[in-house]
């Protein structure tokens, strides 16, 4: 398996266990001292010269949004060394389209940073059924949020799913496994007979396990009618849902 410039990091540095992923320690071994402060424009911001650098965190956010940040505020320092880079709430964990983009790559960082592949896919082999209260073990395991767990867990080649984040106006971002094909496209709009439109605008809790739901509900193809796909939603923040959706007919990833 190749390393990917973060993962290198970590495994010069004799990085074994998920709880030795010391972020102010690799921080300091690239010349970065950081701080936290409150912000209120930013979640985070770098400023270098040379080979040294301070990277402020936002001290208001959640612990998993600030070593998410310190990750992708890194990510920057190994790809833009020697810019003054102000990194706002969309900027982190961007969900742009474009791979390319500066902040979508400086998040990549971040993630296998934080979540190396080399320990992140021995944990998840572990896991015998899929769902939200494995994945949040996941999180706990390596301290990082649900929602940066979960999109490490779908964009792995572990089981077919994607992941769907909605707010009231509609679908705000998605993440599909290699294992899909991009011609399964969530549509913007909850169905209301989704257990997820419910969570979101009704009155019911996160949804406990996976449910099976035509996947009509999810995908305006014609022949979506023709199966069946697990899904499972939990609240991430107010107005806000994440969305599990397993898909089990092989015959769906023959589409």
């Amino acid at each position: 398996m190749s390393l990917s410039p973060a993962e290198r990091l970590l495994v010069s540095l004799g990085v074994e266990a998920p709880n030795e992923i010391d972020l102010e320690a690799i921080a300091w071994t690239l010349g970065v001292k950081v701080r936290y402060e409150p912000l209120e424009l930013c979640d985070a911001r770098i400023v270098g010269a040379d080979t040294k650098a301070i990277v402020t965190i936002n001290s208001t956010s959640s612990r998993g949004r600030q070593r998410f940040s310190l990750g992708h505020e890194l990510g920057h320092w190994h790809f833009d060394q020697g810019k003054t880079l102000i990194c706002q709430a969309q900027d982190i964990d961007n969900h742009s389209a474009h791979v390319l983009n500066p902040e979508r790559i400086a998040d990549g960082y971040s993630a296998d940073l934080l979540m190396p592949r080399y320990l992140f896919d021995a944990a998840l082999r572990t896991i015998r059924k899929l769902n939200f209260s494995a994945i949040r073990g996941l999180a706990e395991k390596f301290d990082v949020s649900l929602t940066a767990a979960a999109i490490r867990v779908v964009e792995s080649r572990s089981t077919p799913a994607l992941l769907v984040c909605h707010g009231i106006n509609g679908r705000q971002w998605f993440r599909r496994s290699p294992l899909v094909s991009d011609k399964w496209f969530p549509q913007r709009s909850l169905d209301r007979d989704s257990p997820a439109f419910d969570v979101l605008f009704g009155s019911r809790s996160d949804t406990l396990l996976p449910q099976k739901i035509n996947a009509d509900a999810w995908f305006d193809r014609h022949d979506a009618s023709w199966f069946e796909l697990q899904e499972q939603t939990v609240r991430i923040g107010i107005n806000q849902t994440l969305t599990l959706l397993i898909i089990e007919d092989e015959r769906m990833l023959e589409q």
